[in-house]
């Protein structure tokens, strides 16, 4: 199932688990999924993160897009646009697996949510550029990522604050 999220661009793909006998079997990424995939994969990372982990806050200004699927674990992935304070926030997780889509040009991060590690194939569709990375920096606690909606919701108690990825759960 697709779904578009409120910050242009970031969207979720739930994959078809095919069970049987043996376990499971589900495509995680296919060329002609063309009402998700806009671009194609150059590059396939691999991240591991202890729990608790965040590794935040980066973005990437020559178009790359960064496809997100958690098979360990699970994680809290968010996207910030800077100049409407909008963020997006997905938790991904190996019990529900998903492709998380991120466009580069948002700063983006994730922090590990689960009591075990969490494990992470990230797909790209830009070369790493070890001479020239396509990175822009800045701290997991940057104090001037503050959000004035969160998944559409204005209403939600950590807006208007400095984005605090150790913000206990709520309903």
């Amino acid at each position: 199932m697709l779904k578009e999220h409120p910050l242009e661009g970031v969207r979720t793909y739930d994959l078809n688990i095919l069970p049987d006998e043996r376990g499971f079997f589900a495509e995680a990424l296919r060329q002609d999924w063309q009402d998700f995939i806009d671009e194609w994969i150059v590059q396939v990372n691999l991240s591991y993160s202890y729990p608790g982990m965040v590794r935040a806050w980066h973005r990437h200004l020559r178009g790359q897009v960064d496809y997100f699927l958690v098979i360990e674990g699970a994680m809290k992935i968010c996207a910030y646009e800077e100049k409407t304070r909008k963020l997006a926030e997905v938790i991904a997780s190996a019990a529900r697996p998903m492709l998380v889509r991120i466009p580069g040009h948002y700063f983006h991060g994730t922090k590990t949510v689960s009591s075990q590690s969490s494990l992470t194939v990230y797909f790209v569709t830009r070369l790493y550029d070890y001479k020239d990375p396509d990175e822009e920096r800045r701290p997991w606690n940057d104090i001037s990522i503050v959000p004035s909606e969160i998944n559409g919701n204005r209403n939600d108690p950590r807006v208007g604050k400095p984005w605090d990825w150790f913000h206990p759960p709520h309903k």
